[in-house]
């Protein structure tokens, strides 16, 4: 009994945590945001791009994490991407910081509180598919998610969403669509996959690359599922883009890979990625 009090004034607590982020945040700008975007490795740079209107550091924000990585800026960027109203995560959070799944995935809750109606995600990923190549750029339909915690796991708040999200129809085809053809008309080589989540932070040895290759990952990473679960839960639409940072199928390709290769290579590859969310939000 004691358990499923202390589960119930847990939610309230989470319900009453978000409120207490938006409420913050209304005080700091009276912007109205459209999209959300989570600059993620890949996308990092997208702000620059924005007629900012407002900035904040995740650390001034109630119960937002703070992101620990390195290149992830930390802050929420409000502005507008062309004539688009936009909110922006400048860095995101991952379980291997330590984090719990549910303080991972708090700031899209509050990104969805705010008023947006559309998510978008970028994240780095290793490319287990043997015709994906690094600056590859890789359109999600589908996950397999591997990692340890579930941001839904607990007694369930219906103010957030259903108890049990169906999931078959979480990423947008329409959207992964218009995303190919837009990167077909500018020569940018990008494919639809299967994303595979794990828990990081180490990379996975010979024998987990060819492990996700068998069950029918294209790509691997320790971010997004998270994201898209909440997003999901919430009804809140989602478009994933994955940039292929190593190739890691098949084995006799594979190399040692470091932080700093990873990153110059989202960085190669960011104009690209760029371009194509910029004229999906022209499409949307």
């Amino acid at each position: 009994m004691l358990l499923i009090v202390g589960l119930f004034n847990f939610l309230l607590m989470l319900y009453d945590q978000i409120q207490e982020a938006i409420a913050f945040i209304n005080q700091k700008t009276s912007f109205q945001p459209k999209f959300g975007i989570i600059l993620g490795t890949g996308l990092g740079n997208l702000s620059d791009d924005m007629q900012i209107e407002c900035e904040i550091p995740y650390g001034e924000i109630p119960h937002f994490p703070v992101s620990t990585v390195q290149s992830h800026k930390g802050k929420l960027v409000f502005g507008h991407l062309g004539d688009h109203p936009v909110v922006a995560m400048a860095g995101r959070f991952h379980y291997y910081e330590g984090y719990s799944m549910k303080e991972v995935t708090f700031p899209v809750r509050v990104l969805k509180f705010l008023g947006i109606q559309h998510l978008i995600v970028s994240n780095a990923a290793g490319g287990t598919n043997q015709h994906l190549y690094a600056g590859d750029l890789v359109f999600i339909k589908d996950h397999i998610n591997l990692q340890p915690e579930n941001p839904l796991r607990g007694v369930n708040d219906e103010r957030l969403g259903p108890r049990f999200p169906d999931m078959m129809k979480t990423y947008d085809t329409a959207l992964n669509a218009k995303a190919l053809e837009i990167a077909h008309k500018n020569g940018i080589r990008a494919h639809e996959g299967v994303y595979v989540g794990l828990q990081g932070p180490n990379l996975e040895t010979p024998a987990e690359y060819n492990y996700l290759h068998t069950i029918g990952g294209d790509v691997v990473g320790m971010s997004t599922v998270p994201e898209v679960l909440v997003a999901s839960h919430m009804s809140l639409p989602v478009f994933v883009a994955s940039v292929v940072t190593n190739k890691c199928y098949p084995l006799e390709t594979l190399t040692e890979t470091t932080l700093e290769e990873v990153i110059e290579v989202a960085q190669q590859a960011e104009p690209k990625l760029r371009l194509i969310v910029k004229e999906l939000l022209n499409h949307l």
